[in-house]
């Protein structure tokens, strides 16, 4: 199993992380991306879905129309870990290529 982070580590990673946040009420991270259209962000959440399922790390995601947000976390970790960040890495560089913002 993989271990939640540590404050300090949490802090570092959410430093480095253009985007993200402490979700609300929970031991989550989240972010919403914007793109041109529904085409472009079904086109995200078709890559992003491909990094997940080769991890074995799933989002907590909602799409309308040019909107994705994405809540992460570790269910069986309690909480953030590194198979957060590493997954909130991909997706800021796979929105980075259709120019989500």
């Amino acid at each position: 199993m993989t271990e939640r982070l540590t404050a300090a580590e949490r802090q570092a990673a959410m430093q480095a992380l253009t985007g993200w946040a402490e979700a609300e009420a929970r031991d989550a991270i989240a972010r919403t991306f914007t793109f041109r259209d529904f085409n472009e962000a079904f086109g995200f959440m078709m890559r992003a879905a491909l990094v997940a399922e080769k991890n074995d790390h799933h989002p907590e995601w909602r799409n309308v129309y040019k909107t994705v947000e994405v809540v992460l976390t570790t269910h069986d970790a309690g909480g953030v870990t590194r198979r957060d960040i590493a997954l909130a890495e991909a997706m800021n560089a796979i929105a980075a290529q259709f120019g989500g913002a």
